[in-house]
């Protein structure tokens, strides 16, 4: 097949509608090839073109390379960014996964509302995607490979030129006399892909001539499936929710059958709580050590900062957060103030009629905000007498690692409330009276 702009117009009419586009520019041959038939399009799009160009400064030549972007740009009359990345790989992290890491962290940070990020992976690339994610032992969903297009932070990916070749788009360049960056970096087989590409891809394709377009069509029903497999997930999931989006109920979960827990587990963790997937052996270990533990028992199996626990019928999700020392009491007026910032969490303080705590009391006496210590006890509303903190924190069904972080409201020296579960007499706001709603929410995650 061969590629020509009309053709990506009609491409880019099957993704979602832009209000920019942005390519990805590497300054090698596909992404010349995408900007410059983009720029051809220009006055068909009506909308802004621009280019951003991702400096990893790793290669010896990337400032040279960085240079050639602009002049490219220049000559297409297509404004450029310019983003420098850290892409130096972390231990036991391969260079290729640190500059993958680096170039989509630099492209969530630039995209807004409305704006299409294209990239410039082909057919062949999608047919490696494939072979390499089949040598990996991946599931459906690696096996889907890359998608013509999906969301990225306030606007969306999308690879318009998956349906054309490698050679189809050497062609276009050839014919309208474009002039490329050469990575050597690309020619290195001893990184998996190029030994696939440059070793092991000719014999495959003088063999079976036909294997990109076979094996991206596999792709698209891979894709299919794992479509299915994510509705499937979330009518599991709505049988199983706990009463927050980081716990599921375990018996509901235990009635499924393993093939059905392992797909919702992976569900759960990927589309509901946005955390990194285990592999296999970690999915695995979900199931045996966690699920069917005894009921009195607390087990966890962690990876690449991520937790499932069991407490009681019930198992969490978590991602790690650096453990954080516990603030000192602190004193906050939520009168005048009614924000505030703790290490990992923010209280909020809104005005009421008749509930939230007495803001005569808090005007009298003044607020605290302290953390359990051990030894702490309180009036909970509506009872006749003081509950060790303790012993309500079990009543209440809290699992242990979250107890210590629950902010507790002391007024005039005593809990007045217990943020999220409870409020304590006499600092409770009565019928007639004015009053604070004080809650918290998770600070977020940078």
């Amino acid at each position: 097949m061969t590629f020509s702009a009309a053709q990506l117009r009609d491409q880019l009419a099957q993704m979602p509608p832009a209000s920019r586009y942005r390519v990805a520019y590497s300054g090698g041959c596909d992404s010349h090839v995408l900007l410059h038939a983009l720029a051809g399009l220009r006055e068909q799009l009506a909308v802004p073109l621009e280019a951003i160009h991702i400096n990893h400064g790793l290669a010896q030549r990337a400032d040279a390379w960085a240079a050639h972007c602009r002049q490219v740009c220049a000559t297409l009359d297509v404004p450029l960014v310019e983003v420098t990345v850290h892409a130096h790989p972390g231990l036991g992290e391969s260079p290729e996964a640190a500059g993958r890491e680096a170039r989509y962290s630099a492209w969530r940070q630039l995209l807004q509302a409305g704006d299409g990020l294209l990239l410039a992976q082909h057919q062949d690339d999608q047919a490696e995607t494939v072979l390499l994610q089949l040598l990996r032992g991946s599931g459906v969903k690696g096996l889907a490979a890359m998608p013509v297009s999906t969301p990225l932070a306030d606007g969306w990916l999308g690879r318009p030129l998956l349906g054309y070749t490698r050679a189809a788009l050497r062609r276009y360049a050839a014919d309208h006399d474009l002039h490329w960056i050469e990575d050597p970096s690309n020619f290195d087989t001893d990184l998996d892909r190029n030994y696939l590409r440059h070793e092991l891809w000719p014999r495959l394709q003088q063999r079976w001539p036909s294997a990109a377009l076979t094996l991206s069509r596999s792709a698209r029903h891979q894709g299919e499936a794992a479509g299915l497999l994510d509705e499937l997930g979330e009518l599991d999931y709505r049988q199983c929710q706990g009463e927050s989006p980081d716990s599921l109920r375990l018996a509901p979960l235990q009635a499924l059958n393993p093939p059905r827990q392992r797909n919702l587990l992976r569900y759960w963790l990927a589309q509901v709580r946005g955390l990194p997937l285990p592999d296999s052996n970690h999915l695995n270990r979900i199931l045996d050590e966690v699920l069917y533990a005894a009921p009195d028992a607390m087990p966890q199996v962690g990876w690449a900062g991520v937790e499932v626990r069991r407490y009681a019928d019930h198992l969490y999700a978590l991602a790690n957060r650096p453990d954080l020392p516990l603030p000192s009491p602190q004193s906050w007026d939520p009168l005048h103030q009614p924000i505030l910032e703790l290490e990992g969490q923010i209280l909020q303080a809104e005005p009421c009629q008749g509930q939230g705590l007495s803001r005569r009391a808090i005007a009298q006496h003044g607020l605290q905000i302290a953390f359990r210590q051990g030894g702490e006890s309180c009036r909970p509303a509506g009872r006749g007498h003081r509950h060790e903190l303790k012993k309500l924190l079990q009543e209440w069904r809290v699992p242990p690692w979250q107890r210590q972080r629950i902010p507790l409201i002391l007024i005039d020296g005593q809990i007045a409330q217990v943020v999220d579960y409870c409020l304590c007499e006499p600092f409770a706001a009565g019928a007639d009276e004015s009053g604070l709603l004080i809650t918290r929410r998770a600070s977020p995650v940078i």
